[in-house]
């Protein structure tokens, strides 16, 4: 009797074990246990499955003339798979699709393979002609996003910067998707993934320009780090405009190069370059979109006719240049004023996170996939940071920004303050970091001022 209690108090202390490793290192739960059952569940129903779902061809004449030979009837035949190979997230399959199929035919079967495999979630990704990846995600890895290890490498101006569903990371690739429009309602994250971005871009060699027309409160934190800050639409206007010489300066740059002579260098943007020439990327930052385009009587329309002519020629022709724009708003639609469609236009990245109406998510990813724009108004309000990511090759994917406080972005900051690089035309828009009082609460509480143009 005292042995089999031992033995009972044994098993349930090993069932314990397994459900606090389950819910506290899904990780390490799924290599011990999550992926050997998934295998052998795959491997046991493969067939069937497929049949089931109507991914199966029909014999060919050769088979079905020797099944007749031993008298019985061919089945159908599955794509040729591989063997499944564990992910950190899940298992993946390469697939080899017979004659007549397509990666429609999987996608479109995606819910039921999930199903029958007991999976989270099942994506399918062609990979080259005939052939494609069948990825099962073991479990729901947008629960808990923590920060990309340190060892996933990214080129410059390139970050990870959220955890997609599938378990990849999205990375945000400002040479492949040079302008970005970040939409989110308020408490959805969006907050989270800007500070993620900043946070990544302080501490690579590129000049931050801030516009938050809202007096500053969103970007101020992060003001020693910024090369510019404008807090109010008169300084927007008048930091637009200096941005614009600068692009035009980069490109004489760019065409005095490409001149005559030993030393010419052909070349169509600033990464042509060389090394020793090449100006500091700009990444400028919008905070609050619709306070660019809000106006109140003819002084201010003027004022905002001017400034989104002038995001419009940065969105345009800023690439080349160097200049990369970031815009990010509660919402964003066509009644916002003349030049909303066409500066949306320009924004190849979308960033949808929970947002109160369709009609922003529409704007932001209606013109990408339909399915993503549903996707986007179906985040539930008790996620935030999940956001839809989308771009104009029509791909797109959930995924969620691991958390990040404000206090802890504004010491990056802080810590990286060395790395603000030379400007001669943003000097007068530095914003000057106010000197903390004895006994401040926190660090990030100094509130920074700006110079005036006119100095």
């Amino acid at each position: 009797m005292t042995d089999a209690l031992w033995v009972l108090v044994s098993v349930l202390l090993a069932v314990a074990a397994l459900v606090a490793v389950r819910n506290r290192l899904p990780v390490l739960f799924w290599w011990l246990v999550g992926y050997p059952v998934a295998t052998l569940r795959v491997l046991t129903s493969y067939r069937a499955t497929m049949d089931a779902c109507g991914l199966t061809v029909p014999a060919s004449a050769m088979r079905r003339a020797t099944a007749r030979m031993v008298g019985r009837q061919a089945a159908p035949v599955p794509p040729r798979r591989s063997l499944p190979l564990p992910t950190g997230s899940g298992l993946v399959m390469r697939l080899r699709m017979a004659a007549g199929q397509a990666p429609e035919d999987f996608t479109a079967s995606a819910d039921r393979l999930q199903h029958a495999w007991g999976a989270h979630a099942v994506h399918v990704r062609p990979t080259k002609p005939g052939r494609l990846e069948l990825r099962l995600v073991g479990w729901d890895v947008l629960a808990d996003v923590r920060p990309a290890r340190r060892w996933l490498r990214t080129e410059p101006l390139s970050l990870s910067l959220a955890l997609r569903e599938d378990g990849h990371w999205h990375v945000r690739d400002f040479r492949t998707v040079p302008h970005e429009l970040i939409l989110g309602a308020t408490q959805s994250g969006k907050s989270v993934y800007l500070r993620n971005l900043l946070c990544g871009l302080a501490r690579q060699p590129v000049a931050l320009v801030g516009i938050d027309c809202k007096w500053g409160v969103e970007l101020a934190p992060f003001a020693p780090r910024l090369s510019a800050l404008a807090d109010t639409p008169d300084r927007a206007n008048d930091l637009l405009d200096v941005l614009v010489e600068e692009m035009e300066a980069r490109f004489r740059l760019i065409g005095v190069a490409g001149g005559t002579g030993p030393d010419a260098v052909l070349t169509s943007d600033v990464w042509g370059l060389p090394e020793k020439v090449r100006p500091v990327p700009v990444v400028v930052v919008v905070d609050e979109v619709a306070e660019l385009f809000l106006a109140a009587s003819k002084d201010d329309e003027k004022r905002r006719d001017a400034m989104v002519t002038k995001l419009i020629r940065l969105a345009q022709l800023g690439r080349a240049a160097g200049i990369y724009l970031e815009v990010c708003g509660q919402r964003f639609g066509a009644e916002l004023g003349k030049g909303a469609t066409m500066l949306r236009a320009q924004l190849t990245g979308r960033v949808c996170h929970r947002v109160n109406d369709e009609t922003s998510a529409n704007m932001a990813l209606g013109d990408i996939a339909p399915e993503a724009a549903l996707a986007a108004t179906s985040i539930p309000a008790e996620r935030p940071g999940v956001a839809v990511v989308g771009d104009s090759s029509g791909g797109w994917s959930r995924v969620r920004s691991p958390h990040l406080t404000l206090d802890d972005a504004a010491a990056v900051c802080r810590d990286t303050s060395g790395l603000v690089p030379e400007l001669p035309r943003l000097d007068s828009f530095r914003p000057v970091i106010a000197t903390e009082p004895t006994g401040s609460p926190s660090p990030s509480a100094a509130v920074p001022t700006t110079r005036p143009v006119t100095e």
